[in-house]
């Protein structure tokens, strides 16, 4: 995938689709058992913010964790979003031996911190079925982001400026402040949430620290029980080492 060249934060980027080098396998872990959920719920519903700054769907105690770092502008994550979301929900998560968390990795930049944080400000509850809608919704992001012209000419303009001026304006041309009006989130309350620079910086910080400290380069990245699943970008690749590692 083409990644435009003026796009940046914090000075960091990585290109979707790249992986590092150095990987690891699954780690093979005996046979887990499906474990009942909270009264009146299925795992499925169980959702929490985890202290990474991720959040998770599922059994916190499962046997298998299942973490993916993506973008929300990322055709690849995209393809996984709308292939397996469901499957990994209905097969995997809802027995109570596979728990999945997603990370915010800002792979373009500035065009992802609006959809990342607009993804995140209804808290818990909304925020998988929002990410899947955003997957199923897609292609009129990408559109915005293949008009070199219109993007071109809307960074110049926000050279310098603060993140959250810079949240909000890719927020509007993107139309991702309108998208979650209509899925409940009011104008005021999204605005509030492309301003928050305590959420803003803990965007920064985890893409730093998947850079960093576990070699993330791009998007998607999956680990399972921590260890990097090398050059699984694919619902089929990544359910082959949930079923290898006991699921």
């Amino acid at each position: 995938m083409r990644i435009l060249p003026f796009l940046s934060l914090a000075a960091v980027l990585a290109a979707c689709h790249k992986q590092p080098d150095v990987v690891n396998d699954t780690v093979p872990v005996a046979h887990a058992s499906a474990v009942a959920a909270p009264a009146g719920q299925d795992w499925t519903q169980v959702v929490s913010k985890t202290p990474e700054g991720g959040y998770r769907m599922g059994n916190p105690n499962a046997a298998l964790k299942l973490v993916e770092y993506g973008s929300r502008t990322c055709p690849t994550c995209g393809m996984f979003g709308r292939e397996g979301m469901q499957p990994l929900e209905t097969n995997y998560v809802k027995s109570g031996k596979v728990s999945y968390e997603f990370r915010e990795f800002l792979v373009h930049g500035p065009p992802d911190l609006p959809a990342s944080l607009l993804g995140r400000c209804g808290g818990a509850q909304p925020f998988f079925p929002l990410l899947e809608a955003m997957y199923r919704d897609q292609a009129q992001f990408e559109t915005k982001l293949e008009d070199q012209a219109a993007t071109s000419k809307l960074q110049a303009s926000l050279a310098g400026a603060q993140p959250p001026k810079v949240a909000n304006t890719w927020g509007d041309y993107m139309g991702y402040v309108d998208y979650v009006k209509q899925r409940g989130i009011p104008e005021a309350k999204a605005r509030a949430c492309l301003s928050d620079q305590t959420e803003i910086k803990q965007l920064v910080d985890m893409m730093q620290d998947a850079q960093g400290n576990k070699g993330v380069t791009g998007t998607p990245a999956f680990f399972l029980n921590g260890r990097m699943l090398e050059n699984q970008l694919s619902w089929p690749q990544v359910e082959q080492s949930l079923k290898a590692g006991g699921a």
